[in-house]
């Protein structure tokens, strides 16, 4: 077997290291051409090719160059299309736990029984690499493979100078770039090293079983950590908006702002960057910039002056290379654009990642497990009480690892979620909290477990508020209105694929208010839950909101009121329509109706009406923040002080835009796209972008509309596409104007070989 040594340092006469032109370290012996010969090992096995030396005096076994073998590496390890990967001046990206091979160019035939070699490799950035901290790995050239997954090396061919061989990563070494040096020894006295110049990443490696990312199906780790773009869910569940995204995980300089996010804003130590556990949590801490000026800066108001409203945004490489471009935070993001900067460099790092849209989700920051609201008596929702908030939607994300740290390891999805939200540990950052845990109300389970349960999970509580010597009032708790529905983008489908059963049973069932009775046993606050409420089930209420209003159209609000009971009722009505944010708080009061109906008992006239018509007059000037509408209704039964509160949002759709080709796409051909929709208002659209994003068009297009479109009149803009991949292709648009915002549409397309 070969000897394992360290790194050598040969001096000159002056003291100095003495160099090669290729910035080698090398000390000189005359060097005689030997004879071929074959070598066998100790156990009668042929070995490749080597030469006999005799008794001849030779100089040290110099490295002349070192080739990556990027096609075959990047073939099997799933890492081709890493922008440093498509060309020979830059690094390798491997996965961890799996072999990737190398040729080594010597000055002169390697000899396998005479000479000696060792890989030394550094992780870059490490003060003092040592291999207690796993930022250094010596290892030696063996004859043959082992059996583990730990650092090895071995000899798979020699031919004349050239030397291929297999290197195996740990499978549990750091993820990072690292450097490699070569030290040769001949004899055991003529010592020599050569340093690489380019980096090897080493990522995590979900393809391995041994792998604490190790994902079973292999189409799961091709939507999960390979594919490039994806689709999230905004709106309200009730009118849910599609929303393409292109990931990049890929693209120049993605990976390395990755790895900064860890290294420098997280502050991640490297002995810690092996655990995809807190390597996750870091980065969701990292993508956000309120504590550590991370990579996205959030903006929840109308004003985006400085930066990008984050509806224009179509994908995350963009973000990422501006921010490790200037080190500076990117204005401005949501929850989604989060999401998907998140799903980037968990993908990048080679974590299965996915992002996940929660509808009806809850901020719960007294950590009581509901969700409280409180009213006056016109039914105006008392902001100056409310801690806590339900957002219309939330996109946070999920990765698949084993959970190590957990008294039962849980192999399965993960939340994390880089929204900043709430403070976790002093940060602003969530996760990884267990999915199963969150289903089973084990609210206690690191990490922020149990603020995820009240997302999907709380119960909303309503209020009435009649000042402060007085008691507060239940009118109402609804144990429904949280966590409405759960999804992500189905596999290998451009759909949603329902997910809520994995965060928690079904609504009203035993074992679903047995899992909030487990979370409430386990819960530190002291907040009063309920108070007592008259029973009186003779009056219904229901909403009537006709849900698929496009913008620019009249939307009626109705609520419908039936006697159920023996006796007539006198009922007072309160109705508001309100505009909101998608994080559940109201901002301006559209309408409100005051209305007082005697409902007779009588079965033909038991069924009284409220209702109110708003034109897109009366919204207009609310629609700017994603179309969202609070619709409020506060009702008396006045012969009896019983009151009855509802809430329910209510979103008025954008037009889709049309993506169309003048003909079928053939890989190099150019062709024309056409991207259109009918303007919707009853006004005329001014100043108009289309953003157009895809592999078709390289960097992002943004195209100028020339002139104003008037209204029911149709948008339209061309630009030429030049397909460079064969197979499925993804081309997403996007529109935006004084008028109208966040109009989107994508088209899904097959390129095909002429």
């Amino acid at each position: 077997m070969t000897d394992c040594f360290g790194l050598c340092a040969l001096f000159d006469s002056a003291g100095k290291p003495s160099k090669s032109d290729d910035n080698t370290v090398i000390m000189g012996r005359s060097i005689s051409k030997p004879h071929e010969t074959e070598a066998e090992d100790s156990s009668g096995n042929e070995m490749p090719t080597a030469r006999s030396f005799g008794r001849e005096t030779i100089g040290p076994l110099v490295v002349d160059w070192i080739d990556y073998c990027l096609e075959e590496n990047g073939s099997k390890h799933r890492t081709s299309k890493y922008a440093c990967m498509r060309d020979t001046k830059f690094g390798l990206v491997v996965r961890r736990g799996q072999t990737f091979s190398l040729i080594i160019k010597f000055n002169r035939v390697y000899h396998i029984i005479n000479d000696s070699v060792s890989f030394v490799f550094t992780c870059e950035g490490a003060d003092k690499p040592n291999f207690g901290h796993g930022t250094l790995a010596v290892v030696p050239l063996l004859r043959k493979p082992t059996n583990d997954l730990n650092w090895s090396a071995y000899v798979l061919e020699v031919n004349e100078q050239q030397l291929k061989v297999k290197i195996m990563p740990s499978v549990t070494c750091i993820v990072g770039r690292w450097f490699v040096d070569i030290d040769t020894k001949f004899k055991r006295d003529v010592s020599y090293n050569y340093s690489h110049r380019n980096p090897i990443y080493i990522i995590f490696n979900p393809w391995v079983q041994d792998e604490d990312v190790y994902l079973k199906d292999d189409k799961h780790r091709e939507e999960y950590v390979l594919n490039e773009d994806g689709l999230m869910w905004r709106g309200s569940y009730n009118r849910m908006k599609e929303v393409v995204w292109k990931y990049g995980q890929f693209d120049k300089d993605v990976l390395d702002c990755c790895l900064y996010l860890l290294l420098k804003v997280g502050k991640l130590s490297f002995s810690s960057c092996n655990d995809p556990v807190i390597v996750s949590r870091v980065l969701s801490a990292a993508v956000n910039s309120p504590d550590d000026m991370g990579a996205v800066t959030g903006n929840w108001t109308e004003d985006f002056g400085g930066g990008t409203p984050p509806i224009d945004w179509l994908g995350s490489s963009e973000i990422l290379q501006k921010f490790y471009q200037k080190k500076k935070s990117v204005k401005y993001g949501q929850c989604w654009v989060f999401a998907g900067v998140l799903t980037t460099a968990c993908r990048a790092l080679g974590i299965p990642c996915r992002p996940v849209t929660a509808y009806s989700a809850a901020h719960d920051t007294q950590n009581s497990l509901t969700v409280d609201y409180f009213v006056d008596e016109n039914g105006k929702i008392m902001e100056e009480m409310i801690t806590d908030s339900i957002w219309n939607y939330h996109v946070w994300n999920e990765v698949w690892m084993t959970r190590p740290d957990l008294k039962v390891t849980a192999h399965g999805w993960q939340v994390i979620d880089a929204t900043p939200q709430e403070l976790s540990e002093n940060i602003y950052r969530c996760g990884p909290a267990n999915v199963a845990a969150v289903k089973a109300g084990e609210v206690r389970t690191p990490y922020d477990t149990g603020f995820v349960f009240s997302e999907v999970n709380a119960d909303k509580v309503y209020w009435k508020y009649n000042g402060v010597s007085q008691p507060l009032k239940l009118l109402r708790k609804d144990e429904e209105a949280i966590g409405r529905f759960i999804c992500t983008k189905a596999v290998d489908m451009w759909e949603p694929e329902d997910i809520t059963d994995s965060y928690k049973y079904r609504e009203k069932s035993r074992e679903e208010r047995n899992a909030m009775l487990n979370a409430l046993k386990q819960s530190s606050s002291i907040f009063s839950r309920y108070y007592l409420n008259e029973n009186f089930n003779d009056i219904k209420f229901d909403f009537n909101l006709v849900d698929d209003i496009v913008i620019g159209e009249n939307f009626r609000v109705a609520v419908s009121i039936t006697n159920r009971g023996a006796q007539d009722y006198t009922v007072k009505i309160v109705l508001r329509i309100e505009s909101m944010d998608y994080t559940g708080k109201n901002n301006a009061l559209i309408a409100s109706i005051e209305d007082e109906k005697v409902v007779l008992h009588d079965v033909d006239a038991n069924v009284q009406v409220v209702h109110t018509v708003l034109t897109y007059f009366d919204y207009a000037k609310y629609v700017k923040n994603q179309n969202v509408f609070n619709i409020s209704c506060l009702a008396s039964v006045l012969d009896t002080h019983f009151e009855y509160y509802a809430q329910d949002d209510f979103r008025v759709r954008n037009p889709d835009i049309s993506i169309t080709f003048d003909q079928s796409p053939i890989l190099g051909n150019t062709c024309m796209a056409t991207a259109s929709f009918v303007n919707p208002l009853p006004v005329t659209l001014k100043k108009g972008i289309f953003y157009i994003e895809g592999a078709l068009v390289g960097k992002r297009l943004k195209i100028k509309l020339t002139k104003n479109v008037d209204s029911k009149d149709e948008v339209t803009v061309s630009f030429k596409v030049v397909p460079q991949t064969v197979g499925r292709n993804v081309l997403a648009a996007k529109f935006t104007s004084n008028e109208l915002q966040d109009v989107d549409g994508f088209l899904v397309f097959m390129v095909k070989r002429e």
